[in-house]
């Protein structure tokens, strides 16, 4: 049997990694980079863990796509990412010239549309792959937080 490379494919590894995030005590968030239907990087929020503010889950990927392919751009890959990227990811999304970004929840306060950040102008994005799993995750996260 064949694997089917496709948009839900990889939001469904970058909500691995955003369950690695959530088991570490991380805001569930994870990503993964692919080109050519390959996962180049993966990453989830380490934020808590290296009290690093810049630590999240698309900061993360980038660097280490960046290092996998030995250049600063990412033209060709796309990112998946399972919220929206917030202002400073969107920044660094931008310099990387990504041609691509899937995210599966939106973020309505922090999220790049919300900040009026800018991404590359070439960056396409599509929002809603798995939506429902990714909010259902970040939800139980705060609910257990709170609780």
């Amino acid at each position: 049997m064949t694997a089917t490379f496709d948009d839900e494919y990889f939001m469904k590894k970058a909500l691995q990694e955003a369950g690695a995030a959530y088991e570490k005590g991380e805001v569930p968030v994870g990503a993964v980079i692919a080109i050519d239907n390959r996962v180049i990087a993966k990453a989830h929020n380490l934020t808590e863990t290296l009290t690093d503010v810049t630590a999240h889950a698309e900061m993360q990927a980038i660097t280490s796509a960046a290092s996998f392919l030995g250049g600063k751009y990412l033209k060709g890959c796309t990112l998946y990412v399972t919220l929206e990227p917030c202002q400073m990811c969107a920044g660094a999304l931008y310099w990387s010239q990504i041609s691509r970004i899937v995210f599966a929840a939106a973020d309505p306060h922090r999220g790049f549309r919300a900040m009026h950040a800018s991404i590359h102008p070439k960056t396409e994005v599509k929002e809603g792959i798995m939506e429902a799993e990714a909010s259902e995750l970040l939800k139980s996260f705060f609910r257990k937080k709170r609780g």
